[in-house]
């Protein structure tokens, strides 16, 4: 069975930017910033994508978010 991952923790790392400071950047909180980074989240909000994708300057939804297999995810 596939899942949608959330690739925040490694555009994160990428980019040199804490989840205090995205949660400034986008006007999220920073438990929601934290929830997505660690894929603790059943559903995400559109807007909440669009903030994220805004802040980080993302033109592909592939760059967020990705599909994995939940026999190989960690």
């Amino acid at each position: 069975m596939r899942r949608v991952e959330i690739k925040l923790k490694d555009l994160l790392n990428e980019r040199g930017i804490e989840q205090k400071k995205l949660a400034e950047m986008t006007g999220l909180t920073e438990r929601t910033i934290s929830e997505l980074v660690n894929n603790k989240v059943k559903r995400v909000p559109k807007e909440a994508l669009e903030k994220i994708a805004d802040a980080l300057d993302i033109d592909k939804m592939s760059d967020i978010l990705t599909f994995v297999n939940e026999e190989t995810a960690e």
